[in-house]
């Protein structure tokens, strides 16, 4: 894999600002299975996150080191503590407090699941009282449910896994969550479906830590142009096609 666009020259500054010491640390969210697809040869993360940022690290000719995070909300938490330089991860409103987001370079959507004889047939429906929601606390999809649900009732959890169980378990009516994701967990609940269309899409995004310095626009408009290129030149869609995935897009 070589990354073959041109986002631009990178001075001193700010190659030392993206990659203090020759290092570039990208977080990386291993929940996504659609960014992080498999395992390389040495256990790390493999699939078109982990490409994007090699191919980040390649543009700026220092080392990559992948900082490896359980969940996005994990991912988004260590932006003050200096773990990491560029995060891999869903652009949202929560989270662009602490973290300069570049435009996207691919989108996932998500929608519902809902359980054998539910009533609701449409996206709409499912924000009504009496509505009980499952969603991962700490997502993409779950911010943008915090940001904009009116009536149903939002029950969060801690993992992907823990809300399935909590939605079979509890019967609850719809459970939010990525279109290809939910796939699989309507192949084990019997009778239940998902809903056409799609209530967000998640807007795959490079971000870097928020700080009150020129600097921290500098390497959002050069990460942006490496998205851009990355996105122009077909290097997105080929990692995508490579890997496999079903279900990712390119923004």
């Amino acid at each position: 894999m070589r990354f073959e666009g041109d986002p631009g020259p990178v001075s001193a500054a700010l190659r030392e600002r993206l990659a203090p010491g020759g290092v570039l640390r990208a977080g990386i969210n291993l929940s996504n299975f659609l960014l992080v697809s498999a395992r390389s040869a040495d256990g790390g993360p493999a699939g078109v996150s982990p490409d994007m940022a090699a191919a980040i690290a390649q543009c700026l000719d220092v080392t990559l080191q992948r900082v490896p995070y359980a969940s996005p909300a994990l991912l988004a938490d260590a932006a003050g503590r200096d773990e990491w330089d560029i995060g891999l991860i869903g652009a949202e409103p929560q989270r662009a407090q602490t973290i300069a987001f570049t435009a996207p370079y691919a989108q996932i959507e998500a929608t519902y699941l809902v359980p054998a004889g539910s009533p609701l047939t449409e996206i709409a429906a499912v924000d009504a009282p009496g509505v009980r929601i499952a969603v991962t606390g700490g997502t993409a999809y779950g911010l943008w449910l915090d940001r904009n649900i009116r009536h149903a009732d939002i029950q969060r959890t801690a993992t992907m896994d823990e809300t399935l169980a909590d939605f079979r378990d509890r019967r609850l009516e719809a459970l939010a969550g990525l279109r290809m994701r939910l796939v699989g967990d309507a192949a084990a609940l019997p009778g239940s479906r998902l809903l056409e269309g799609r209530f967000m899409a998640v807007q795959q995004a490079i971000g870097v830590p928020r700080r009150e310095d020129e600097l921290t626009e500098e390497a959002v408009a050069w990460l942006g142009r490496f998205v851009a290129a990355a996105t122009a030149s077909g290097f997105v869609a080929e990692r995508i096609r490579h890997h496999g995935v079903n279900g990712l897009s390119v923004a």
